[in-house]
């Protein structure tokens, strides 16, 4: 069984205001996606990485890869308009037995724990997917300008990435979401409405996704 990352890095990052797309962002002279790919190429259980981007960056990944020494990069393909699409591109992309975990990550968790990744591995070896999420802290509300309710937490979870599915698995729920015109945020929404279990392992806060300059701030004092 391969254990095969797919990073989805086609996003323009406009709620950031740079003018260049988020994971080209450096911080502290490197740029965002590479802390993503490190931890990943420092991770003994991954066998390959498959990176999803404009064109336009083609280049940049390579000199990347070879500046960091990002050995696990075995493919660089063009990414789509949504995530979905850079996501089926990448699979399209490869040779893989339906029973290989395909990893999926966002380029702009550069921080995710290892033993957070291992965890996720370990339950989608043994129960064939995991879902990476964290438990709601704090006090959650409906309402816009005033509290119209408020919502029990207990079952409440935040979604997360890595999101491990096996080959055949995610392909043929990328394959009828495509047929059914069907877009979701992530790939868990489309698996789960192929009827299939999704299983929960626990993340981290330290996972969070870099989305606006604030998020750019609060990563930058932590490295």
């Amino acid at each position: 069984m391969k254990r095969i990352v797919i990073i989805p890095a086609g996003g323009k990052g406009i709620r950031t205001g740079f003018s260049k797309p988020k994971q080209f962002v450096k911080v502290k002279d490197k740029e965002l996606i590479v802390f993503s790919l490190e931890t990943f190429q420092k991770n003994k259980r991954i066998d390959e990485i498959i990176i999803s981007v404009d064109p336009e960056y083609f280049n940049l990944i390579e000199r990347l890869r070879k500046k960091y020494k990002l050995t696990k990069i075995s493919k660089i393909i063009e990414g789509g308009k949504r995530r979905q699409d850079s996501v089926y591109n990448a699979l399209s992309a490869i040779y893989a037995d339906k029973n290989d975990l395909m990893i999926v990550h966002d380029a702009v968790r550069p921080l995710l724990p290892q033993n957070v990744l291992n965890r996720a591995i370990k339950t989608a070896e043994k129960k064939g997917n995991a879902v990476v999420c964290i438990s709601g802290s704090n006090t959650l509300i409906k309402g816009k300008n005033i509290i119209q309710s408020y919502i029990e937490r207990n079952d409440i979870l935040y979604v997360q990435t890595p999101q491990i599915f096996r080959y055949g698995v995610l392909l043929e729920a990328m394959k009828k979401a495509n047929k059914d015109k069907f877009y979701a945020t992530d790939e868990s929404m489309l698996v789960k409405r192929t009827g299939r279990k999704v299983n929960i392992t626990e993340g981290s806060t330290l996972n969070f996704k870099v989305t606006t300059k604030e998020d750019f701030q609060l990563f930058k004092s932590l490295v």
